[in-house]
């Protein structure tokens, strides 16, 4: 029975948000380790579940002295994944995640001749299971609106099971075994933190959609605010059912 929720988080304005929400009102103890704020790798005990969001660094950075605690970070999520331990990663911690279980992860490239993507901006993911049938996506629809804020792509070890994918990017969710599981997408973000990482991250976003890329996000983002959080909990309270299961 999962007692506390440790959080990873590897920038300021990449918080848990509803993990952080969902997890209180279950009672929750929620831990939090700024790693590059230079808080050490958590001990984790029988009753805790581990949450690994995302940041601008990526596996290629592993070895750069910049993000010294990656490395150990990775060896952290081997370790999780060989005891059996609740974890979930979402964006940076699902490639991690897929790295730490024998998978990688590669720039993500469409077209012929392939070049870069820079998947961001809201957009559906399609889920390859039926809803009506995994308790994962409970409340669900076999299509579901997210954001995406990546330019990179896991590729799945054997043993994982592919659960959604995007137009661009074929790896957009998939579970490692019953407690494991990687979101490529952002679920978390509620609409204050879609501000900041406007704010923040403005240049990322014009070099993604263009000069008017930011006021794109910005106008999605309050059209479809609502809709957003209600199904983004949804999943959020399913991902920690399977996990406390």
């Amino acid at each position: 029975m999962i007692t506390r929720l440790v959080v990873l988080q590897h920038l300021e304005r990449e918080s848990p948000g509803l993990f952080a929400l969902e997890a209180r009102a279950r009672g929750w103890e929620l831990q939090i380790c700024r790693l590059d704020q230079g808080d050490a790798l958590p001990l984790l005990g029988p009753g805790d579940a581990l949450l690994v969001l995302g940041g601008p660094m990526g596996v290629a950075d592993l070895g750069d002295p910049a993000y010294p605690w990656l490395a150990s970070e990775l060896d952290l999520l081997r370790g999780v994944l060989r005891r059996g331990q609740p974890v979930i990663g979402v964006c940076l911690g699902a490639q991690l995640l897929a790295v730490a279980a024998g998978g990688t992860a590669v720039p993500l490239r469409v077209g012929e001749p392939p070049r870069p993507l820079l998947e961001v901006g809201f957009g559906a993911v399609s889920w390859l299971v039926d809803p009506g049938a995994e308790p994962l996506l409970r409340g669900l629809e076999a299509h579901e609106l997210v954001l995406h804020w990546h330019g990179d792509r896991c590729l799945l070890p054997p043993q994982a099971e592919l659960l959604a994918s995007s137009l661009h990017c074929a790896e957009q969710a998939f579970r490692l075994g019953p407690r494991a599981i990687g979101l490529q997408f952002h679920v978390e973000i509620e609409p204050p933190t879609l501000e900041r990482w406007l704010a923040e991250d403005g240049a990322y976003v014009i070099e993604a959609l263009g000069p008017q890329g930011p006021a794109r996000v910005r106008a999605d983002g309050q059209r479809w605010a609502e809709r957003q959080q209600q199904r983004g909990r949804r999943l959020v309270a399913n991902l920690f059912d399977q996990l406390d299961g």
